[in-house]
């Protein structure tokens, strides 16, 4: 079979651009027609052009993507859509921000084993970064009602005290629903505190 490419990329909401991703892509040599692109959570994979893509990937092709995250939203799923598309298809993967995980580069068994071991630490690092952003969200929710804080739906939202969550945000290090349901407001009051921390330069 030929080593077609073909590249995904998506974004978290529709406000995001994908530009950076197909451009990283179109310079490793995927044609602009065979980029797939989603502009929605990565919530679930209910992605209909991540669907459209898999349907058109073929044994001996080339699937490309600028970092791991495109592939899952955590650990279990980037392990599930890795082993399904290098096994069940047997397409190869190659990731841009990450070339050590690029299957087409090494077929012998010592390159296929490191490739695995560092998939699966990097998948397991962001599944327990996602993990402990919680954690800390449920320890200060905690600590805020054994300090007597009111906690229902008169709570006025400050920028500054959500500052790295929408650093993470912006980082892509979790998606839009997650940082809004972290921080437990509405889409308005989360785009108004989002651009005021971008004004003030405290987030990029």
């Amino acid at each position: 079979m030929e080593n077609k490419l073909l590249g995904y990329v998506r974004v978290s909401t529709r406000e995001q651009k994908e530009d950076r991703q197909i451009i990283a892509l179109t310079e490793y040599g995927v044609p602009r027609t065979a980029i797939f692109s989603d502009k929605i959570s990565g919530k679930d994979f209910e992605r209909r052009n991540y669907k459209r893509m898999l349907k058109k990937l073929k044994k001996g092709n080339i699937l490309v993507v600028k970092s791991i995250d495109r592939l899952g939203r955590n650990y279990e799923e980037i392990i599930e859509q890795w082993r399904y598309i290098t096994k069940d298809i047997g397409a190869d993967i190659v990731i841009l921000d990450i070339p050590i995980l690029n299957t087409n580069s090494h077929k012998d068994l010592i390159g296929t084993l490191v490739s695995d071991i560092v998939l699966q630490l990097l998948s397991f690092v962001a599944q327990n970064e996602r993990e402990n952003i919680r954690q800390r969200q449920a320890e200060g929710i905690a600590a805020a009602r054994l300090r007597g804080v009111h906690l229902g739906r008169k709570k006025q939202f400050y920028a500054d005290n959500y500052i790295d969550i929408f650093k993470r945000y912006r980082c892509r290090y979790i998606t839009f629903d997650e940082a809004k349901q972290l921080i437990g407001c509405c889409e308005c009051t989360f785009y108004r505190m989002l651009s005021e921390l971008r004004k003030s330069k405290k987030v990029p």
